[in-house]
C-alpha cells in the first residue's frame, strides 16, 4: 500500500496571494513593514504542509510545524465531532485531531485506509 495524501486544495491559495498584495504597499513603504511579508509566507506554509498521510506505517496527521504517526496497532477508531471534524481513536483512550478532512470524507478515507477504517456507507443500516 503506497502512502495516500490528503491535503488542503491549492485553489485556498488564492486568499494568501490577495494577502500577498495587500501587504506589499505596507511591506515596501517603510523599513519596519518588511516583517509583514512573513504574514502571507507563513500562512501558504500553512495550506501545503497541513494534511493528512495514510500508509502502510500507520496515520500521520500533519500540522505546520509536527507530523507523528499513529500505527495502525494504537488505532481503535474514528469520532465525528459535533462539528463535523474527525478524530482519530487511540487504543490508549487519547484522541488526535485529522485536519482536513471532515464527515463528509470518511468513505475516501476508508477506501485510503485499506479497510483498516471501516466505511459508514458501506455498513448495514442499524434497525
Amino acid at each position: 500500500m503506497a502512502v495516500a495524501r490528503m491535503r488542503m486544495s491549492r485553489v485556498a491559495l488564492l486568499p494568501v496571494l490577495v494577502l500577498l498584495v495587500c501587504t506589499l504597499p505596507v511591506a515596501t513603504a517603510a523599513w519596519w513593514g518588511t516583517p509583514l511579508l512573513l504574514v502571507p509566507a507563513l500562512v501558504a506554509a500553512w495550506v501545503l504542509r497541513v494534511g493528512l498521510d495514510i500508509g502502510p506505517d500507520g496515520v500521520t496527521p500533519r500540522t505546520l510545524l509536527t507530523g507523528r504517526t499513529v500505527p495502525w496497532s494504537e488505532v481503535a477508531g474514528v469520532r465525528v465531532d459535533d462539528d463535523q471534524s474527525l478524530w482519530l481513536v487511540r487504543t490508549s483512550g487519547t484522541e488526535v485531531r485529522l485536519p482536513v478532512v471532515r464527515a463528509r470524507d470518511l468513505s475516501r478515507l476508508a477506501a485510503v485506509s485499506g479497510g483498516r477504517i471501516p466505511d459508514p456507507e458501506a455498513a448495514p443500516p442499524v434497525q
